[in-house]
This record gives C-alpha cells, sequence and structure tokens, in this order.
C-alpha cells in the first residue's frame, strides 16, 4: 500500500511484471539471438520517465519544421484557423486513446516495440514490422535533418556572410554550405544518441519548454506585424472552400494527422517502457497530445494567417519566414528553435525507434548505440534532399511503407488486449528456442500474415491509386480496422496465450491470487 513515505512510483510498487530476473533471460539465450541488455525488459531502477518527460517529449515532437509546415499547408488548402486546430484536434485525439494502448503494452512488459511485436508476430516474424516502422524512421530521420539544416543555412548566411562562395558549389544535389548545416546537425543527433535514452529524457526535459517559448514569441511577433488583427474564418486558398469542400478537408486533417503521428504510435512503447505507472502514460499524452499538439497546430495557423496580412502570402517553409525578418534577434531564436526542434523530433520519432528495430535484428551484434550509428549512416547515404525534392519519391515510398503501420497496429491491438487480454510470457518472448509460445510455425505467426496480408494490400491502394485520392487521408483507419477485424476473425480461439507452466500455477492459486498472478516466467523455478 502507498504511504506518504513511499510514493505511487517506489520500485516497491510496481506490478509484479517488472520485477525481472534478466540473469534468467540472458542464460537462456546464451548466443545473443533475442536478447541484450538493450532489449532487456525495463528494470525499476530505469522507469524514470514521468508524466513530465512523457509530455515534454510530445513537445519534441510536435514543435518542428514539418509539423509547422503541415498545419500551415492545411491553412493554404482553404481552411480557417478554427478548422485546422478543429482538425488536428480530432486527429491527436485518435492517436491519445491508440499511445495510450500502446504505452499499456510497453509499461507492462517493459520491452521496446520490436519484442512486444514477438507476441503477435512471432520471434522471428516481429522483424517484419519492426524494420517497415524503422525504414520510414531512417527516412524521415533524414528528411527532418535536411529541413532544419535549410533554417541554420539561412542562419549562417546572415551572421556570417563570408560562407556565401559555398553555396555556389555542388556535390550529389546539395550546395557544400548545404552540405555543412547538415552535417553539423548530423553529428549532433549522433552524439546525442551514442549516449543512451537516458540522454534523450534529458533532451527531452529541457528542450520541450525552450521550443515553445521560443514558437510563443515568433507568434506573437508575427500578430504584431499584422497589427493584432487575422481573420480566424477565411483559409489562406485564393479561391474559398465550399461548405462540403469544408466538412471534407476539415474530416481530411484528422485522418492526416494520425498519418503523421501513427509512426510514433505504434513504437511508444519505447518510451512507454520506462514509465513507472499506467497512469503517468495517460496523463504524459493527455498533457502532450490534446493539449500541446492542439496548442502548437493554433500557433503555426497563427503564423501563417499573419503571414498572409504581413507579406501578402502564407509562407510555409519556417526558413523562408525568417529570411523575410529584419530582426536579427528573431532570425537567431528562431533558427535556434527549428534546429532543436528537429533533434527533438527527429531522436524521439526516429533515431530511437530505428535503433531499437535494427538492434532486434541482430541482438548480439547491434546494441542500441550501435542500431543508431547504422541509422545515422543510413539516413545520411539516402541523400535525404534529393528524397524531399521529389515528391514521387515520397509517396511511393515512405507512403507506401507508413500505410502498412494501420494493419500492424490493428492487429497488435486487437491481439494484445481482446485476444490475450494483456497476458504473456516474459520469458518466452526471450526463448529463441521451438519451446517458446511465441515460436508459432518456425518463429513466424502465420495468423498475422493471413490477417496482414489482405489488409495492407487495401491500405497500399488507398494510399498509392489516384483513383482513391478522396479516401486516401483515411487509408490508417481502413488499414488498422481491416487487420483488426481480420485478425479477430482468423484467431479468435486459435491463440496460446501462456505456457503450460504458467497455467499449471494459476490454476493452483485461490481465484483472487491468480488475477494477480505475474504473467512472466522471471521466477527461479520456471528457468
Amino acid at each position: 500500500m502507498t504511504t506518504i513515505d513511499q510514493p505511487a512510483d517506489h520500485p516497491a510498487n510496481h506490478p509484479a511484471e517488472h520485477q525481472i530476473d534478466q540473469a534468467v533471460l540472458r542464460a537462456q539465450d546464451p548466443t545473443g539471438r533475442l536478447y541484450n541488455d538493450d532489449l532487456a525488459p525495463a528494470t525499476p531502477d530505469s522507469r524514470q520517465w514521468s508524466s513530465y518527460h512523457l509530455f515534454s517529449l510530445w513537445m519534441n515532437d510536435a514543435h518542428n519544421v514539418g509539423n509547422y509546415t503541415f498545419a500551415a499547408g492545411l491553412f493554404l488548402l482553404g481552411l480557417s484557423p478554427i478548422q485546422v486546430t478543429l482538425g488536428i484536434l480530432g486527429g491527436v485525439l485518435v492517436i491519445f486513446g491508440g499511445c495510450c494502448m500502446s504505452g499499456f503494452m510497453g509499461q507492462k512488459t517493459g520491452a521496446p516495440y520490436p519484442v512486444v511485436s514477438r507476441i503477435t508476430w512471432g520471434i522471428w516474424g516481429a522483424n517484419v514490422p519492426a524494420l517497415v516502422r524503422g525504414i520510414v524512421a531512417i527516412g524521415w530521420y533524414g528528411i527532418q535533418t535536411f529541413l532544419a539544416s535549410v533554417a541554420l543555412k539561412v542562419l549562417l548566411l546572415r551572421f556570417i556572410p563570408g560562407l556565401a562562395p559555398l553555396a555556389d558549389h555542388r556535390l550529389l544535389g546539395l550546395d557544400y554550405l548545404g552540405w555543412l548545416a547538415f552535417l553539423i546537425l548530423w553529428a549532433i543527433q549522433m552524439v546525442i544518441v551514442s549516449r543512451g535514452m537516458d540522454a534523450v529524457r534529458h533532451l527531452s526535459g529541457w528542450a520541450g519548454p525552450a521550443i515553445w517559448a521560443v514558437m510563443i514569441a515568433l507568434a506573437v511577433w508575427m500578430l504584431w506585424q499584422a497589427h493584432w488583427s487575422i481573420s480566424w474564418t477565411t483559409g489562406g486558398a485564393k479561391t474559398p472552400l465550399s461548405t462540403g469542400e469544408q466538412w471534407h478537408q476539415t474530416l481530411a486533417a484528422v485522418g492526416l494527422t494520425v498519418g503523421v503521428l501513427a509512426t510514433l504510435m505504434l513504437n511508444f512503447s519505447d518510451f512507454a517502457r520506462y514509465s513507472p505507472t499506467r497512469r503517468a502514460v495517460v496523463v504524459g499524452n493527455l498533457w502532450g497530445l490534446p493539449v500541446n499538439w492542439t496548442g502548437f497546430a493554433l500557433t503555426s495557423v497563427v503564423v501563417s494567417a499573419a503571414s498572409v496580412k504581413v507579406y501578402g502570402q502564407a509562407v510555409l517553409d519556417p526558413a523562408q519566414l525568417l529570411e523575410r525578418i529584419d530582426n536579427d534577434y528573431i532570425v537567431l531564436g528562431g533558427t535556434v528553435v527549428f534546429v532543436l526542434a528537429t533533434i527533438g523530433v527527429n531522436v524521439v520519432a526516429n533515431f530511437v525507434s530505428a535503433s531499437f528495430d535494427l538492434s532486434n535484428v541482430s541482438p548480439r551484434h547491434i546494441s542500441f548505440r550501435r542500431g543508431g550509428i547504422i541509422t545515422s549512416i543510413l539516413a545520411l547515404v539516402s541523400m535525404p534532399w534529393n528524397l524531399y525534392n521529389s515528391p514521387a519519391a515520397i509517396s511511393y515510398f515512405l507512403g507506401g511503407l507508413g500505410a502498412l503501420l494501420g494493419p500492424f497496429f490493428g492487429i497488435m491491438v486487437v491481439d494484445y488486449f481482446a485476444l490475450r487480454r494483456e497476458r504473456f510470457s516474459i520469458r518466452d518472448m526471450y526463448l529463441p528456442s521451438p519451446a517458446s509460445i511465441y515460436f508459432y510455425r518456425k518463429g513466424i505467426n502465420p495468423l498475422a500474415v493471413v490477417a496482414f496480408v489482405p489488409a495492407a494490400i487495401i491500405a497500399l491502394l488507398l494510399a498509392l491509386v489516384d483513383t482513391f485520392n478522396a479516401v486516401s487521408p483515411f487509408g490508417w483507419f481502413i488499414g488498422a480496422a481491416l487487420g483488426a477485424v481480420f485478425y479477430l476473425a482468423v484467431a479468435r480461439g486459435r491463440v496460446r496465450i501462456l505456457p503450460d507452466r504458467e497455467q499449471s500455477l494459476r490454476r493452483a492459486l485461490p481465484p483472487e491470487a491468480a488475477t494477480n498472478a505475474p504473467t512472466t516466467a522471471q521466477t527461479k523455478a520456471d528457468a
């Protein structure tokens, strides 16, 4: 029982599944095919991510160039500031529910997303959703870094004009000054991730509030320039939308917002595994999503609406906005905020996921830090400026991969909550042999494959075929629903929830004790 001297987050109050004997897991996998220290369940001592840290994580994820451009783009389509804000709020409410579910998985198991996926996909099959998520993360890591390097390049030219000649020479599609700005940001992020998840927690803790302060200052500056008067009911399109178009675009904004955040929703267990309680997950997500994300969207669209009045057109690229401002302090502060924002969102939404995903492929050889280094190198080799400048590449490659996230999420949620009722075996998640209940058929769950394939085909068609442009913003919802329904249809009554040793233990306990018994295999008797 919690007392005044023993707070709720005290290790003694952690549920039984947090108390993991990692020596048992390490001993059953001496070759490191499924286990390393980074993929191991989080220990009570490592569960230091409070509600504030998760809130700060969302601040870092929301406040970046891409999301500013996203909100401003909706305004330019013709939606009013109020409609943009409502559309994004609707999307983040969906994300809030999804992240609480995936967060509960991570918080209860203590495991990152690739390991949690072993429950549904099998000990080897889990590499499929993990690598798809990892490839998307690597692609967006490079693109986000490039977008921030554009802002850094503006700063360098503003304060060090002597660097201008570097912009006259190009290498592999990028001028020398662009290379310099990109590599500076690339190196900073490499240093942060090389220090592990604790560095990520500290970065989120101070960068998020700092970014908010500068964004508010930028919004106030633009409003002052616009004489404190903008239209809250008029969009930025030259031709006003009809009432029907306004409804469709507002609903599309909901779907697009979910699409933007679907990646982090899928792997939110990577962070929630370090939370001490479910309450910390819910409260952190509540402040970070409906409150923070909606607030940032409102701030972004206010800046866009003000730019129409001040400059005669909506400025979608923050770097271009900074170029137009004649106040050096605002330029300096604005550039710093976008650079910090990119580092924050890359570390949170891209680096962490890709590092764990790559580590899961070969735990013995790839640690979290080594996975981060591989992520950085692959992002650099992909030359993200060329990806960003090719709408077809983004649409067909990253868009196609992103469309698969809906079915992955739907299948995972139905399997964990509806069929297994949050019961699992930690030991079997790290047991690389047919003795594991998650070995299924040669390490792959065929039921998940049967449900995923038709749902994925439909999701890809909606995302990539022009005929379905009207419904493509809702592709994630359709893919997730189909994946969930198909999996429920083929897997109901056919899922083995616990190994025989744990089933026997539960039958031997009184009803109340059986309900609270750990669903893991960490005891010495199980070794």
